[in-house]
């Protein structure tokens, strides 16, 4: 167990200095996209568009991914074990570092920081359509600039704090559980003609996976937002209180409270997605305008958020295993 902990902390520090190598082919993130492209497409054979098959299909592609996802990781850590524990720490010290994702959220918002300061807006919605899945043609500086901000937030829960509560949970396995879960709602979960069936399951195991991690990681964001000067933490925590349940998702939003309120901004509202208008409530106070400087500022509350949370966890690991 301490094993998995410390391969949990060093997968941080390796993410904290090299970032996330997404582009390895290898990759195992990436490998369990593949699976649930091709799982897709061979499940989808015979379904005929009717919605109970559908929903089968995608309850069977949830539990071989998911399974595939836990099972294999672990074999290859015993088969390690019983080599040395060494080897053991080592491979799952370089899992643990895959599953991380802050540096590259960091280095894909700050990509929009620089095209905003730099004035040039398509390059900014270009760079912010890497990672949102919404319409990015019609949205003008203060968009760009906002959409980046709520990415970083919801993120810190999804890409960061979750698989990291999932790994010193379980380690390295666990925490690929919780990525195939994850990488499943973002690729299939979609309610729109296509996936509003075939990803039904995926998407409501996928609230049920963040329900938990969601509220954890809005508390470390809460908890560094009195502790930087920087941040407004009293406003975050009312902020918090009040809109951590505008949103049709139980869990996005809950972030995304803490961070309008923290930086003093509106997030959220109405937003296209591929061409159909979705209306959203705005979460926060439109006290100060959403700048680029609030990227810089979101990803910093990101990265303290993170390392409160991280100490919090594994203090907590180290004495249950103690005891």
């Amino acid at each position: 167990m301490l094993l998995s902990l410390y391969a949990c902390i060093i997968g941080f520090c390796l993410d904290l200095f090299f970032g996330d190598p997404h582009w390895m082919w290898f990759h195992p993130v990436r490998l369990i996209g593949t699976l649930i492209a091709k799982g897709e497409k061979f499940l989808r054979k015979g379904c005929e568009d009717k919605p109970k098959r559908l929903m089968a299909a995608g309850a069977v592609l949830f539990f071989f991914v998911s399974g595939c996802s836990f099972f294999v990781p672990y074999g290859i850590l015993r088969v390690c074990r019983e080599i040395h524990p060494l080897l053991m720490l080592a491979i799952e010290s370089v899992f643990c570092y895959f599953l991380y994702a802050a540096k590259s959220l960091k280095a894909e918002s700050m990509s929009v920081y620089k095209a905003l300061c730099s004035k040039d807006l398509e390059a900014a919605r270009k760079a912010v359509s890497m990672i949102v899945g919404r319409d990015v043609n019609s949205l003008d500086e203060e968009g760009v600039a906002k959409a980046a901000v709520e990415t970083v937030a919801e993120n810190t829960s999804d890409g960061v704090i979750a698989p990291m509560l999932f790994m010193i949970l379980g380690g390295a396995p666990l925490g690929f559980f919780y990525k195939a879960i994850n990488t499943m709602d973002s690729m299939i979960a979609y309610k729109n003609e296509r996936y509003i069936f075939f990803g039904r399951f995926a998407a409501k195991a996928d609230d049920l996976a963040n329900y938990i991690p969601a509220r954890l990681s809005a508390f470390f964001m809460l908890a560094a937002s009195y502790l930087m000067p920087k941040f407004h933490g009293k406003n975050a925590l009312k902020i918090y209180l009040r809109d951590r349940k505008k949103s049709e998702s139980p869990n996005s939003a809950q972030t995304e409270a803490v961070c309008a309120g923290a930086l003093q901004v509106c997030l959220l509202g109405d937003a296209y997605y591929f061409g159909e208008l979705h209306k959203k409530e705005c979460i926060g106070d439109p006290i100060e305008p959403v700048t680029p400087e609030k990227i810089v500022q979101a990803n910093q509350l990101m990265y303290a958020a993170t390392v409160i949370g991280l100490a919090v966890m594994v203090l907590l690991k180290f004495v249950s295993v103690g005891d």
